[in-house]
């Protein structure tokens, strides 16, 4: 058993409580992870509301980390101790019809389809002052330790900074897989980008090297306009500056609207 510190969120509305915490061994067919790097999702702070079905408190959050093997369980061989890996919070079991299907993503095993607040054997591997603590998506990053299932598992190149590369376990692949594999951008078309976070940059990235001749960005704040050009876009435009409804501007620049439109805010009133 390894102790260590963790973010604990014990009940919604209560704010993350940093706590020492029991990190138990891996199971068979599970493996042990030093998170090295977290980054902080939206989803993160719903979590905290209460606004997230299906997940139970107390919680350890955070689906977006990358660190090393520390041990795996009888049975893994995809990963070995010493090995840099990102956690996933969409798993990949290659079994399922869905992960034999090129066209889905969504393992059946994935959140969707059962809850993932404890490991698949109906336990838990977190403890905290005697109080059994609930995983998240299997990941919960916020830990200095954490235990998921080899299939929740990729192994990375041993050179990637896991400070920068933590961001593919949620934000990066969100954005850049909306442009490449979801809408499949076309080359030469015109997309349009709403929200420069982390997921909308992404899309930028995602959107260029698909090919796309404009690449029109979209925030209410400018000072993301620079590195939003730096990744690809052509146009930023600021709603706020404007005098019209933001659709009827992107109408009268394209001529007949964008063919591709990226909603990155996570606002109701954005996509209608």
């Amino acid at each position: 058993v390894i102790r260590c510190r963790a973010a604990v969120a014990w009940a919604p509305g209560k704010p993350l409580s940093v706590e020492e915490v029991e990190v138990a061994p891996p199971k068979a067919g599970e493996v042990r992870i030093k998170i090295v790097a977290t980054g902080i999702c939206h989803s993160d702070d719903h979590i905290l509301k209460g606004s997230l079905p299906n997940v139970e408190f107390p919680v350890i959050p955070g689906h977006e980390g990358a660190g090393i093997v520390e041990s795996i369980g009888e049975g893994v061989t995809s990963v070995k101790p010493g090995d840099k890996v990102i956690p996933l919070c969409v798993p990949q079991c290659g079994e399922c019809s869905f992960c034999r299907n090129p066209e889905s993503n969504c393992c059946q095993k994935c959140h969707l389809s059962e809850p993932q607040n404890l490991l698949p054997d109906k336990t838990s591997r977190f403890s905290c002052k005697g109080k059994q603590i609930h995983h998240f998506l299997w990941v919960s990053t916020f830990a200095e330790y954490t235990v998921v299932p080899e299939y929740a598992v990729a192994k990375i190149d041993a050179a990637a900074p896991l400070d920068k590369v933590c961001v593919f376990g949620c934000g990066f692949s969100t954005g850049y897989g909306a442009a490449i594999n979801t809408a499949k951008v076309k080359p030469g078309s015109t997309c349009a980008v709403f929200g420069l976070g982390g997921v909308g940059l992404s899309a930028v990235m995602g959107c260029k090297a698909a090919g796309a001749s404009r690449i029109i960005a979209v925030d209410i704040n400018s000072d993301k306009f620079a590195k939003a050009k730096e990744l690809g876009a052509t146009d930023c435009i600021n709603p706020k500056d404007l005098k019209k409804p933001i659709q009827e501007v992107l109408t009268e620049m394209t001529g007949h609207g964008v063919d591709y439109s990226f909603e990155a805010i996570g606002h109701a009133d954005t996509m209608v």
